[in-house]
């Protein structure tokens, strides 16, 4: 055996190249070759397709539903079009492209079309083609659309390349317009409530939620907040027209700020149950990171709302305990500006920390133009609250005054945890017998559970007050 740090002279190495070279010319030249495509696709568009022209895009992965409605429409309204499918493996050799494809270099056996099941709501899924070739005509005349996987050069779903293919370059790019107008119009996530996932290796995904169902009667707030957040959310929406006539523009921004569990989440399923036609995208924790795709979203399907959780994490005062402003700052300050005035879009961030937001985003017309403080209810909002939880399930309390007034200064999430716990204590106590019933010695054993044996992490975000702070047993 030779030493390992011996090296091959280059002209070995160069001769062995070359000879290697012409080996892999002569497989390919003495393999069987199939030119079933190439022949379909020249019989269709009456020349060699080495010599027709190809518009080629480069999709991302969301859009495959919409493509593939376009797709079928296309078909529909070709007489005689039909589609030949081929591997989706063949896309991920360097050589592969759709011109190669027709042209015979690459030299696939057809198959029928491979469909994948892709979400296009809550339990819901279309069958797309992964990978085929479309031969149709358009406006009469004959083309062919090629769909495959792109190359995979990050985890995650790979993004789609499509070309148009015709004899006639103006045909080809006359499709390939065709193709995108018509993924525009049955876009699958028009009025869907959208969740959007970024990866810190770039991975981008949607998902889908069901549409809240929160009535006004459902959301305890003073009644004059109330009001102002529908008469600025849901009353611009419903006078769109007017105020666009008017000259008036329809962009809007909305801030809920409070402690946590106070409502704010709640209130915004509100407005997405009382806007049932209108496209929303939800942003929270790491997906703020998807902001740029969530304002292209809402943009291209108005009317919209961008839902931005916690704004705090991504728009703090720039300068703030000597932090630097993160570029999604810009980035929302740039969405925002970048409305056109008829954009029927309404932004409607939260925050627990409205003392450390950005000035240039709270305090400038055009961007936050309502802000509402969600607060700790007041007493009869916790009646309310208490007699909304138990609603929900069998009880026998007829007075709930005692309740309301031991548990002044909690929060909204509070009382629904309280409610929560008396339901389980006499789920317990029924084991399986009579239907449990929650009675009012339930609530109080409840509520000392909560404010007495909870740990103190618990007691302090559900709105219960430290057992050691010095107070009295009432929560603050």
């Amino acid at each position: 055996m030779s030493d390992s740090s011996e090296s091959i002279p280059r002209d070995v190495v160069v001769a062995f190249a070359q000879a290697f070279g012409q080996l892999a010319q002569e497989v390919h030249r003495l393999a069987p070759t199939n030119t079933v495509l190439t022949d379909q696709a020249a019989a269709h568009l009456g020349i060699d397709p080495a010599e027709a022209t190809s518009v080629g895009q480069r999709l991302p992965p969301e859009e495959r539903p919409n493509l593939q409605l376009a797709l079928d429409e296309v078909l529909a309204a070709s007489d005689g079009g039909t589609i030949v499918g081929f591997s989706p493996e063949l896309t991920q050799f360097s050589v592969f492209s759709f011109s190669a494809l027709l042209a015979g270099r690459i030299s696939p056996e057809p198959i029928p079309p491979v469909y994948e099941e892709v979400p296009v709501d809550v339990d819901a899924t279309m069958r797309c083609v992964a990978a085929g070739i479309w031969l149709v005509r358009h406006d009469g005349v004959p083309a062919v659309i090629g769909v495959a996987p792109g190359p995979q050069h990050s985890p995650g779903p790979q993004p789609i390349r499509v070309e148009a293919i015709a004899a006639d370059p103006d045909v080809a790019q006359a499709l390939a317009d065709r193709l995108t107008e018509l993924r525009r119009r049955h876009n699958v996530y028009r009025r869907k409530v959208l969740s959007f996932s970024h990866s810190e290796y770039g991975e981008f995904g949607i998902s889908f939620l069901r549409r809240p169902t929160t009535t006004a009667d459902q959301v305890i707030l003073p009644p004059a907040d109330l009001a102002a957040i529908e008469q600025h959310v849901v009353g611009v929406a419903r006078r769109s027209a007017e105020l666009v006539a008017a000259g008036q523009h329809l962009k809007r921004g909305l801030l809920l700020y409070g402690p946590p569990g106070t409502g704010k989440s709640h209130t915004i399923g509100y407005l997405m149950a009382a806007m049932p036609e209108r496209t929303v995208v939800v942003l929270q924790g790491p997906s703020v990171g998807a902001l740029g795709q969530a304002a292209a979203i809402v943009r291209a399907l108005t009317p919209a709302m961008l839902v931005i959780e916690d704004v705090d994490l991504i728009a703090a005062e720039r300068g703030m305990y000597g932090s630097e402003p993160t570029p999604l700052l810009f980035q929302l300050l740039n969405e925002m500006d970048g409305l056109t005035p008829t954009d029927d879009v309404c932004f409607v961030l939260t925050t627990n920390r409205v003392e450390i937001l950005e000035p240039a985003l709270v305090a400038r017309p055009g961007r936050i133009d309502q802000a509402v403080e969600i607060g700790l209810p007041d007493e009869p909002a916790r009646e309310r609250l208490l007699r909304l939880y138990l609603d929900r399930t069998p009880h026998s309390v007829t007075d709930v005054a005692p309740m309301v007034e031991r548990t002044a200064g909690v929060t909204a999430s509070f009382m629904k945890e309280l409610v929560r716990r008396a339901a389980f204590a006499a789920i317990e106590e029924a084991d399986g017998g009579a239907a449990s019933t929650v009675e009012p010695r339930h609530l109080d054993a409840a509520l000392d559970d909560l404010l007495e044996r909870a740990v103190p992490i618990m007691r302090t975000m559900l709105g219960g007050s430290r057992p050691d702070s010095g107070e009295d047993d009432a929560p603050t």
